[in-house]
């Protein structure tokens, strides 16, 4: 078996790996969300309702990320710096 060799990646390589970690960093993204919102709705129903909204903030901005993930927006890497996303 040889070695790939730079010049053996195509660009079309490089770009179905791009969208494959972009895929599974939103799948992660969106897991940790349900997964929060799980916990938080059976632990902590009797807290006060500013703590709740600051959660389902936390939450809408996570699964704000991940959507932009695949949305192809400029800046919505797969190393999660979009552009100042906002669920406001």
């Amino acid at each position: 078996m040889s070695a790939l060799r730079p010049g053996d990646i195509t660009d079309d390589m490089i770009q179905a790996m791009d969208t494959a970690k972009r895929q599974g960093l939103q799948q992660d993204l969106r897991t940790l969300a349900a997964n929060i919102r799980a916990d938080t709705e059976s632990r902590y129903d009797s807290e006060e309702p500013g703590w709740r909204s600051g959660v389902e903030w936390a939450l809408l901005w996570i699964e704000n990320t991940a959507s932009q993930l695949t949305e192809g927006r400029p800046g919505a890497g797969a190393g999660g710096r979009g552009q100042g996303v906002s669920p406001e």
